[in-house]
């Protein structure tokens, strides 16, 4: 049986301990395989209505990605693998097909990469990763991690 030929594992993340798994997970793969981490911060449907509306401070919402992020760092370098970012919304008031579980696979082909690691369990009712798992695990072309 051969084995995987991997390049980028693809971490979708939403501030949630659930997602920080899932960052463990996609490291521990992409070294096991020499390949690179792209984690992709998803914005799920309240912060972005809140920061249409200006309930939400997109400050705050910068500060919290990028603090996340740092998490994200810490384990990747803690792995010594490469890593990249982004930040996507999972949700628009004007597009009507923007999904969670869409953004997250747009972004994988977009990027390449060859594995998704998504986190499943929900943190909370509208937690936007666990909306999204679903999704990623129907549609996806890559092979699919689910934890």
């Amino acid at each position: 049986m051969a084995e995987l030929e991997l390049d980028l594992v693809l971490v979708p993340v939403d501030g949630s301990d659930q997602s920080r798994a899932a960052v463990e997970y996609a490291v521990a793969i992409a070294d096991h395989y020499g390949a690179a981490v792209h984690a992709v911060y998803v914005l799920g449907e309240p912060t972005v209505r809140g920061i249409e509306t200006g309930a939400v401070d997109k400050g705050k919402v910068a500060d919290d990605t990028e603090a996340f992020g740092q998490i994200v760092r810490d384990i990747a370098s803690e792995g010594d693998v490469p890593l990249s970012t982004s930040v996507v919304q999972g949700f628009s008031t004007e597009i009507k097909t923007l999904h969670p579980g869409s953004v997250v696979l747009d972004t994988a082909e977009e990027l390449g990469a060859d594995f998704v690691v998504v986190p499943r369990e929900p943190a909370s009712d509208t937690d936007v990763l666990a909306k999204a798992a679903e999704y990623v695990l129907l549609y996806a072309s890559q092979p699919v991690l689910s934890v």
